[in-house]
């Protein structure tokens, strides 16, 4: 089976990547765009955002049934342990989607302004224009947040016919660009954010969004290329919050350019630093350094997005994780401690228990959720070791990391962690406490790593 591939990354220079370390203004500014108003926005994401995604299990294919019946174990399995965002990714929309192609002229479920609809074939409660909202309703009712994914855009279905922009006197032609398009995908135009309707055309969806009881939007095709889009990240964060109904905004696909990054900040809850990412050691070997890049930008209601995590069945359920247990934990611990949203991408109807105990380990969950002073302390081209603390400041965590294709030792002196040359040492993973003097010591197998919690006083 074929999967999307959109790795065609957008690289920065190295003034770029060192500009928000020396208080350099960032490109949007230097160059005289709106400042944010993002000071006045309640704090929508003050931890990293917890949650389950429909697409490395599902495709473009999820239906409603499906839906029902991930979030019911989603809200069993899940929840307790903080996973509370349910989002049906990508192509709700189209009725005869099949897979992770997209299918050029697709046929489009839309309303009589170019706003998708779920597809009634797929969603049945859809059916007589009302969209999401019953859908969302039994997620709610679950103790859920219910999520959805829409492209950058208005539909170019709604271009060809013209259709009228709600509440205004202009029409898709007015409002649209066509020479903005996305490269993977042919559903949708731009919108020409310098046309007092293309800001009435994203109020008009996010209205609707308000209106069915949406949580949470990841909008594809958007902050790669950024520079070109970021007039379309402004209009889509005014329209969210003109609904008076606290939305999350996700951001996608990645490579991000990080020249731009605290405009992503400013704008959104969180945004991703790749392109998709699946279940490839070397995809997992690449977010090391891309979530160093990023680590500056990191802060309560801005998230850097290392993408979701793909573990348990995939790939519409033709195959499990391509990732070996040690691989899996280290994907975890990585994503942890480095505090990226945790994503969930495999289905959750044939969880089995190791992934469970995975998604779930509530230290692990505590350093992703509540932990501070997280960065890098060094990598190398065969072991990475990343450190963090707890927000009361009495516990130290640390991360080892064998990025090497065969066993190798890792030392990390205690005094280099700011711990005590004799501390208190529990393995996050194993549960298991020791007393370690002078430094901490492990020979990890190839792609292995370990994540250990230290009294920060002997």
């Amino acid at each position: 089976m074929t999967t999307i591939d959109r790795r065609a990354f957008i690289g920065s220079s190295a003034v770029a990547g060192i500009a928000p370390l020396l208080g350099l203004a960032p490109a949007w500014a230097q160059s005289g765009l709106p400042a944010s108003t993002a000071s006045t926005r309640p704090l929508l994401a003050p931890r990293p955002p917890m949650g389950w995604n429909s697409w490395n299990s599902f495709a473009t294919t999820i239906t409603e049934r499906q839906a029902r019946e991930v979030a019911a174990v989603m809200a069993e399995r899940l929840l307790p342990a903080g996973y509370d965002i349910f989002t049906v990714d990508i192509q709700w929309y189209e009725p005869d989607a099949t897979g992770y192609d997209y299918r050029p002229g697709a046929s489009l479920a839309m309303d009589g302004h170019g706003r998708l609809q779920p597809a009634p074939n797929r969603f049945p409660s859809a059916a007589g224009g009302r969209g999401f909202k019953q859908l969302a309703d039994h997620v709610h009712g679950l103790g859920l947040r219910f999520g959805v994914h829409l492209m950058r855009g208005i539909p170019r279905l709604a271009y060809e016919r013209d259709l009228p922009v709600l509440g205004t006197a202009w029409t898709a032609r007015q409002v649209a660009n066509p020479l903005s398009v996305c490269t993977w995908n042919s559903d949708m135009y731009g919108v020409d954010m310098t046309h007092p309707g293309g800001q009435a055309y994203y109020d008009s969806v996010f209205a609707q969004m308000a209106e069915w009881g949406v949580d949470f939007v990841k909008v594809d095709d958007i902050s790669r290329p950024y520079e070109d889009n970021w007039a379309e990240v402004e209009g889509i964060r005014n329209a969210m919050d003109a609904t008076g109904r606290p939305m999350i905004l996700s951001l996608s696909p990645g490579e991000a350019n990080l020249a731009w990054g605290a405009h992503a900040q400013n704008h959104a809850q969180m945004w991703r630093i790749s392109d998709d990412f699946w279940d490839e050691w070397q995809l997992l070997l690449d977010q090391f350094g891309r979530l160093e890049k990023w680590n500056a930008f990191r802060r309560p209601g801005a998230w850097p997005d290392a993408d979701m995590l793909p573990l348990g069945r995939l790939r519409m359920g033709e195959s499990d994780t391509k990732f070996t247990r040690d691989e899996q934990q280290t994907l975890m611990t990585l994503w942890s401690i480095a505090r990226s949203p945790l994503i969930m991408g495999g289905d959750l109807r044939s969880m089995n228990d190791a992934t469970h105990r995975l998604l779930t380990n509530a230290e692990a969950i505590a350093v992703n959720q509540h932990s501070t002073a997280n960065q890098p302390l060094w990598r190398d081209a065969q072991r990475a070791v990343w450190r963090a603390q707890s927000e009361t400041g009495d516990r130290i965590y640390v991360a080892l990391f064998n990025l090497s294709d065969r066993a190798l030792p890792v030392d990390q002196p205690l005094k280099a962690l700011a711990a005590p040359d004799q501390a208190r040492v529990r393995d996050i993973w194993t549960g298991r406490e020791a007393t370690v003097r002078g430094a901490l010591s492990v020979e990890l197998r190839p792609h292995a790593c370990a994540f250990y919690s230290i009294a920060a006083q002997a």
